[in-house]
């Protein structure tokens, strides 16, 4: 099990390379006892270009958490912090390299040390922000699937916790859309920020799903992926996907397990319909993909990632 740094829930007034993993703790500190966290709501902050969310919760709420927009691609880029924490450790979940200015403004003005810019998945329709956050922060390490065969400082796979301060996100492997796709889903456990919340990257989207039609995507993969992965959390689990093409922010698994007009369907009838879909060659991946093959930048290949021990 890999084990990653540490961070906490705090609700704040807004403002206008390969290796195998496991257990791996960076920045080792013990996580303190707290009463059961409240139930966290979110609520619409911003509907400009760069859209933020503020988790609503009691005062021994230790995440503070944001929910960021990029409009070309439809991306969701997630900010995560443990505020809590004397050194405020923070993360973000699927940056997007038009926007890293706009997140790294946002971490200094929070306060926040931002240690891991993380990809849910190679991503063919944007370029990630990862490679140019670490030319803008030292320090920063990106995180990816060891699944997707491309480079980062950490290499991760199922089972790994990534901790920031005494908050963690633990790995779940959902490919189908493409090889390496991961879900992260933040700790089950009494200090630990209820209800969970998964980011699902492009496995499960609002109502849908991600294509499998390129990249060793597979509609059987996926459909396995998303219903012993994802539809075996709580119900009232928070999805936040990494694109809305609708105007939704977020769901849960009881509603997507409802309404998600493909996965409800038995396997036959969700592999029916992603074969006739009949979808357009992806404008950005022949750009997006060898891009983030090497973290979005440059080629890391001189330095190979770091290993985690099981």
């Amino acid at each position: 099990m890999l084990r990653i740094g540490v961070l906490r829930f705090v609700a704040l007034p807004h403002s206008s390379s390969s290796s195998s993993s496991s257990s791996l703790l960076f920045n080792p500190i013990s996580p303190k006892s707290l009463p059961p966290p409240p139930v966290i709501r979110t609520k619409l902050v911003s509907r400009s270009r760069t859209m933020a969310y503020t988790a609503s919760s009691g005062s021994s709420s230790n995440l503070l958490f944001r929910q960021l927009f990029e409009k070309e691609s439809s991306t969701y880029t997630y900010l995560l912090a443990d505020v809590s924490h004397p050194d405020k450790p923070a993360l973000l979940i699927d940056p997007v390299d038009k926007t890293v200015d706009r997140d790294i403004s946002l971490v200094k003005e929070l306060g926040l040390k931002l240690i891991y810019a993380m990809n849910t998945h190679v991503h063919a329709d944007h370029v990630t922000g990862t490679g140019l956050i670490k030319t803008k922060l030292p320090g920063v390490k990106s995180v990816i699937s060891k699944a997707s065969k491309s480079k980062a400082d950490l290499l991760i796979e199922a089972g790994d916790k990534i901790y920031f301060g005494d908050l963690f996100l633990e790995v779940r492997a959902t490919p189908g859309h493409t090889l390496g796709c991961l879900t992260y889903v933040t700790g089950d456990g009494p200090d630990q920020p209820q209800p969970r919340m998964a980011f699902t990257g492009d496995a499960l989207l609002i109502r849908g799903c991600g294509r499998t039609d390129f990249q060793g995507g597979s509609s059987h993969q996926l459909y396995n992926s998303v219903h012993s992965q994802i539809f075996t959390l709580p119900k009232d689990t928070f999805i936040y996907p990494a694109h809305d093409y609708k105007g939704f922010t977020v769901s849960t698994v009881g509603e997507e397990m409802l309404y998600n007009p493909r996965l409800t369907k038995d396997e036959e009838g969700f592999k029916s319909i992603m074969e006739n879909l009949k979808l357009s060659y992806p404008k950005m991946i022949d750009i997006a993909v060898p891009a983030n093959m090497v973290c979005g930048l440059q080629d890391l290949s001189e330095r190979p990632a770091e290993s985690v021990a099981k």
